[in-house]
């Protein structure tokens, strides 16, 4: 699909599988959505722009590369967003983050927004929006408009298995906004859960129901 970055490197696919198993334990399953964050993270980054900077190292004087401009922002999707984007801070500690606060609604679907913070900022910096899955993509159409709202210009999703449902809306309402995932599915079923997908990742992350 135009626009989506498909990771098909073999670690990711690997730790899907693993993950995506119903048997995996709730402390399994959230070191493996961090791990898988963190390896998602070098491919949504892969292209940021750097600029060479005077170093000493122990025997010489050189020219060393570092990453230009300002930190990144990592906006990861209230609850398992935040594990998901752990893995993602690992690599990149210094960045700063927006927590976004949405649930989709059980009989409608929609988005329903309770929290929102962010840097001031947002329009100097790329953003990144952190969901485990992509499944209608209303909550995450919600996000970027929350974020566009406050200024956000540079904005990127990364998400571990979308739906072709959800991939389609996104790109619809946001067609700016580049996409990263390690997973396409079959679609959805009569409750708007990815098949065969993974379950609720809050609930096996958090061990809630």
């Amino acid at each position: 699909m135009q626009d989506v970055n498909l990771v098909d490197h073999p670690l990711v696919q690997h730790k899907l599988t693993l993950i995506r198993d119903k048997t995996r334990s709730t402390k399994s399953f959230r070191e493996l959505l961090s791990e898988i964050g963190a390896l998602l993270c070098y491919e949504v980054t892969r292209d940021l722009p750097l600029t060479k900077v005077p170093i000493e190292t122990p025997l010489a004087t050189m020219m060393a590369p570092r990453i230009a401009g300002k930190k990144l922002v990592f906006a990861p999707i209230l609850r398992s967003g935040v594990t998901f984007a752990e893995g993602m801070l690992d690599l990149v500690p210094a960045a700063r983050v927006a927590h976004i606060g949405l649930y989709r609604a059980p009989e409608t679907f929609a988005a329903v927004e309770y929290f929102f913070k962010a840097p001031t900022d947002l329009a100097d910096r790329l953003v990144i929006v952190v969901v485990p899955v992509l499944a209608t993509a209303n909550t995450a159409v919600a996000a970027v408009d929350r974020l566009k709202e406050r200024g956000a210009k540079n904005i990127r999703l990364v998400c571990l298995i979308c739906s072709p449902q959800g991939l389609d809306y996104m790109r619809g309402i946001h067609p700016d906004v580049l996409i990263w995932t390690a997973a396409i599915d079959d679609g959805l079923d009569e409750n708007a859960f990815i098949v065969p997908g993974l379950g609720d990742a809050g609930d096996r992350a958090y061990g809630t129901k």
